[in-house]
């Protein structure tokens, strides 16, 4: 007999909340989290795997964005539970140039905190989070696993920001 149970997973963090700090590995030697970009726009992506085709596509899109991110004077850190080693050859060979941040050890720990972990997977939903510039949750989504989510979700959200700012 098959097995159907299905994992019950709490929302993504949602608007209004207190976006969860964190420092993660970004470099085998360095670590970032939230707080080095508080004042400006950060947009977090969590995403299940490095090298999986889905993903790939993912933060190819998002680097050829960044230019589009800068304009609305936003970071942008990819996370997953994948180690900084294998980030670090994941982005070297896909010409990334934001940070990977590796979700390693205690596993998964910052995508519970957001609720973006699978833990009968054990790796992270594909979501994303835009954090305002005060480091409080300003739109989040998550995407079927197997589905590019895209960045019109992520720009919407941006440009609302700099709006409100704006008016202000």
């Amino acid at each position: 007999m098959t097995d159907l149970r299905i994992e019950r997973r709490p929302p993504p963090l949602r608007p209004g909340t207190p976006a969860p700090d964190f420092r993660l590995q970004s470099t085998p030697e360095q670590r970032v989290g939230p707080a080095d970009f508080l004042g400006q726009p950060l947009v977090l992506a969590f995403y299940p795997a490095d090298w999986s085709p889905v993903c790939s596509d993912q933060m190819v899109l998002y680097q050829e964005l960044l230019p589009e991110f800068r304009r609305y004077n936003a970071a942008i850190m990819g996370i997953s539970v994948d180690s900084a080693w294998c980030h670090n050859a994941f982005a070297q060979h896909r010409n990334i140039h934001f940070p990977l941040l590796a979700d390693f050890e205690p596993k998964g720990e910052v995508s519970r905190a957001y609720n973006a972990y699978r833990t009968g997977d054990g790796y992270s939903e594909r979501a994303l989070f835009v954090i305002n510039p005060e480091g409080v949750v300003h739109w989040s989504y998550v995407s079927p696993v197997g589905v590019n989510p895209g960045a019109d979700g992520i720009l919407r959200s941006l440009d609302e920001l700099a709006s409100t700012k704006v008016l202000t």
